[in-house]
């Protein structure tokens, strides 16, 4: 059992939006001002001289009518700005096939006598124990980490029971407690995986791992 301290790695944000129609009128706003714009003509054309239309309904009509031109254009804009990052996500998740990635999760894939797994400290600790379970929850093995600074600590497993016997490769869980002084300390329990496939959800993308689980993009803590 061999453990390993590396940084804290930086969660991997994902733009997340909706778009909604601003107005339930079928028109655009071009539309509404030319219709608005032959009315005023004809009211102007047809009006009581003595009853003239009022200065500030028009102004005010043509305020509104303005805005709305305005929210539609920035509504086209939003609308190509995720189109190019949706296309943007897709080229970034193809080119994770065959990548390892960090995720959290209690899971420890055994394969070929190797599994690998980390935890998140929430800050230093004088006594980091490690304890692996089947997949029908039985302990197998249990290891004292020691002493580890926050973030960031990997660990790697051989496989091996606590008698000394190797186990059969295939999918294992593990938990992580962690005390300073006698104190709990917070932590958060990291997995590791390989990029199989990558998948298309509606608007969002998934990765298959080589273990079957399937992890959202933007869930992925570190590519490596």
């Amino acid at each position: 059992m061999t453990t390993t301290s590396v940084s804290q790695a930086d969660t991997i944000a994902a733009l997340n939006g909706t778009r909604s129609s601003v107005s339930k009128n079928p028109q655009s706003a071009a539309e509404l001002q030319s219709s608005f714009l032959n009315m005023l003509t004809t009211q102007l054309k047809n009006q009581d001289p003595l009853k003239p239309m009022d200065n500030a309904q028009m102004t005010s009509q043509l305020a509104q009518i303005s805005t709305l031109q305005g929210i539609q254009g920035l509504n086209t804009t939003l609308t190509q700005l995720l189109s190019s990052y949706n296309t943007s996500q897709a080229l970034q998740a193809s080119g994770s096939i065959g990548s390892q990635v960090l995720t959290e999760g209690n899971k420890l894939l055994l394969s070929k006598g190797v599994a690998q797994g980390g935890v998140s400290l929430g800050s230093a600790a004088d006594k980091v124990t490690l304890t692996i379970k089947d997949a029908t929850g039985k302990i197998v093995q249990t290891e004292e980490l020691g002493k580890q600074n926050a973030g960031m600590v990997a660990f790697a497993w051989d496989g091996k029971n606590a008698a000394g016997a190797q186990l059969a490769d295939g999918k294992y869980t593990f938990e992580i407690a962690a005390s300073k002084a006698g104190t709990t300390v917070s932590t958060t329990p990291i997995q590791v995986g390989t990029v199989s496939a990558v998948v298309k959800n509606g608007s969002a993308f998934q990765l298959e791992l080589s273990s079957g689980d399937m992890v959202d993009f933007n869930e992925v803590l570190q590519f490596m």
